[in-house]
């Protein structure tokens, strides 16, 4: 029987199994299977999983069964030092030939798994950098830099005049393939930028190759940028190579421009967050709509995408409710100036900070502001900083997760609340609504830690940064608001950094200003009750010397303050060991001086 041929130009592909490391190998075939992709051969030796897990499919079972009974699979022997309870392997016989490389990982895993992904070379490089480019999207966008290539402004000079967009391969070979694929671009680069490129260069590189000869397609939109102003085209060519000075454009498709081009200041912000990504080709599918709005254009030109794109609702311009009179009164805010103030900062500055002492109410104004802007709970996230608190909590990180497959724990980046917030707001049909994060107690981590280069992000909405775990450009959306709290006697204001003060506006809070010096007096009304504890609280905080430690009225709206004894009850526990602390190693008889017979007798 004739041994089915290897795919030419491949490597062995191996797929390392969870607790004890058994390796299954293998490697691609020049035959197609009945899906019309390459056949996997699993070489002899391998070892795979005896268990099969309810993602298993119905073939796959029925595959390993039969491949159990005519004995190419049969029990693997104990390995030396093996643990009791390790898990039960199989060893592969005979070369077994598999419909695809995801039937043969099914095999392996005992459960569906993508084979293009499971599979690996020996340097971690998957399975699908060695296939042709599969389906994609009919009309895609790339923006394509080149106005300062080694120095010179290829769109201004040859770009636009001559009717082309191109990228720099100077020390690639001729290339035989009409699509490349990244296995056989990654070759090619690392052997002719060998000593002339670093390996993130050379990474870098592969994927602008990749995307530019085999991604791009006849028809795509372009895009480029040259002295602020974005001009665009349409892609009327292959991809061709030929001679050019210094090898700067000789990699070429031939481009349609038109005639009119963008100032940048006036270009959407989700474009320019694209348009910031430092690469030489940035894939801009994802604000497609938004280029398609600068020219007037429909992506397409057929009959039914036209007439789903007429019927598509008009994009929705950002905005944050006006105060209404209802929301005042709920707040017991008397001045509606007060809170409109608030909303134009966040509409601003997209960051703000309610600072004060404690009781005055701020994560609970904070709650109510972002459900009432955003619409609802569902657009909020809350979060608190503590002492230990650290970006990988916050943004992203790897942290131990648990298979429930496998049941084995490994280590896999895992999305903080911030990403998770912002990758909600980012998504289409979202970027018109207002979301919120509440960080509560914020001056209460170590800020810089935190946020990392997302500093940055907050004082530049329009920009992107390479992020250090994952490596995306992630730009912050403009739809998503942050409102911190911070509790001026834990911490003072003094001690929050100059790059903070700059990215938020602080809005205080205080027993001593409205709207917070007349809240109580307002909700003891409103709820029908004796004003007294009103003109106990103003008589306590008239004695407190230090603003930052003033009592705020939260303390005396709760139900508890106003049953039987109370009052006195939240004052013994609740209000005096604040100020015990306040003035710890003083001498000072706190009770005496602020217990509630002593503000009885002498109110003032």
């Amino acid at each position: 029987m004739p041994q089915p041929d290897r795919l030419p130009g491949t490597p062995e592909f191996r797929i390392k199994l969870p607790q004890d490391g058994a390796e299954a190998r293998g490697h691609l075939l020049i035959q197609y299977g009945g899906n019309g992709t390459n056949k996997f051969l699993l070489r002899e030796g391998s070892l795979v999983t005896a268990e099969e897990w309810p993602g298993l499919g119905r073939h796959a079972r029925r595959f390993r069964a039969e491949l159990r009974v005519d004995g190419a699979l049969l029990d693997a022997p104990a390995a030396p030092g093996r643990p009791q309870d390790a898990p039960a392997r199989w060893v592969v016989t005979r070369d077994i030939e598999c419909n695809s490389s995801s039937a043969a990982a099914a095999l392996v895993y005992g459960y569906d798994a993508s084979g293009p992904e499971s599979w690996r070379t020996a340097e971690g490089h998957p399975l699908s950098d060695y296939l042709s480019t599969g389906w994609r999207p009919p009309h895609k966008a790339w923006l394509v830099r080149g106005s300062n290539v080694s120095g010179h402004n290829l769109v201004r000079q040859l770009w636009l005049k001559e009717g082309f967009v191109s990228l720099s391969g100077a020390h690639l070979p001729p290339l035989e393939e009409s699509d490349p694929t990244k296995s056989a671009l990654r070759r090619f680069v690392e052997e002719g930028y060998e000593g002339a490129a670093s390996y993130n260069q050379k990474q870098g590189l592969v994927d602008e190759l990749h995307a530019f000869l085999t991604q791009m397609r006849v028809g795509d939109t372009v895009a480029t940028y040259d002295d602020d102003r974005l001009y665009l085209g349409r892609i009327t060519g292959d991809a061709v190579q030929t001679t050019s000075p210094g090898g700067l454009s000789n990699l070429r498709r031939s481009v349609t421009w038109r005639a009119d081009s963008h100032p940048y200041d006036e270009l959407p912000g989700e474009l320019r967050q694209k348009l910031s990504v430092q690469h030489d080709v940035v894939d801009l599918t994802g604000v497609l709509d938004a280029l398609d709005g600068l020219t007037g254009e429909a992506g397409s030109t057929d009959e039914t995408e036209v007439a789903e794109t007429l019927e598509r609702p008009a994009s929705k311009e950002l905005a944050l409710p006006e105060i209404s009179g209802a929301l005042a009164a709920e707040l017991l805010v008397h001045d509606r100036a007060w809170l409109e103030e608030l909303r134009e900062l966040l509409l601003d500055e997209k960051q703000l900070v309610f600072y004060g002492p404690p009781g005055t109410g701020k994560t609970y104004l904070a709650m109510k502001l972002a459900e009432y802007f955003g619409g609802g709970p569902e657009q909020v996230k809350i979060v608190q900083f503590h002492p230990s608190y650290a970006y990988e909590d916050f943004f992203e990180g790897f942290r131990p997760v648990e298979d429930p497959e496998t049941r084995e724990v490994a280590f896999r980046l895992t999305a903080g609340p911030l990403r998770e917030l912002a990758d909600l707001a980012s998504r289409e049909g979202n970027r018109h609504v207002p979301h919120f994060l509440i960080i509560d107690e914020i001056n209460r981590a170590n800020l810089a830690k935190v946020f990392g280069e997302l500093y940055f992000l907050l004082e530049y909405r329009d920009r992107s940064v390479r992020l250090t775990y994952s490596g995306d450009d992630f730009p912050l959306p403009p739809n998503l608001f942050v409102i911190g709290t911070m509790n001026t006697a834990d911490r003072s204001i003094a001690l929050v950094d100059a790059a903070m003060r700059r990215r938020f506006a602080f809005v205080e809070l205080s027993p001593r200003t409205e709207p917070t010096a007349g809240l109580l007096a307002r909700w003891l009304e409103r709820e029908g009750r004796d004003p007294e504890p009103a003109r106990l609280l103003d008589a306590l905080n008239s004695r407190i010397g230090d603003a930052d430690f003033a009592i705020g009225p939260s303390y005396l709206m709760k139900p508890g303050a106003y049953r039987d004894g109370g009052l006195e009850r939240t004052w013994r526990t609740k209000i005096l060991p604040l100020l015990e602390e306040h003035h710890y190693g003083e001498g000072i008889d706190v009770a005496a001086r602020y217990g509630l017979d002593s503000l009885r007798e002498r109110p003032a």
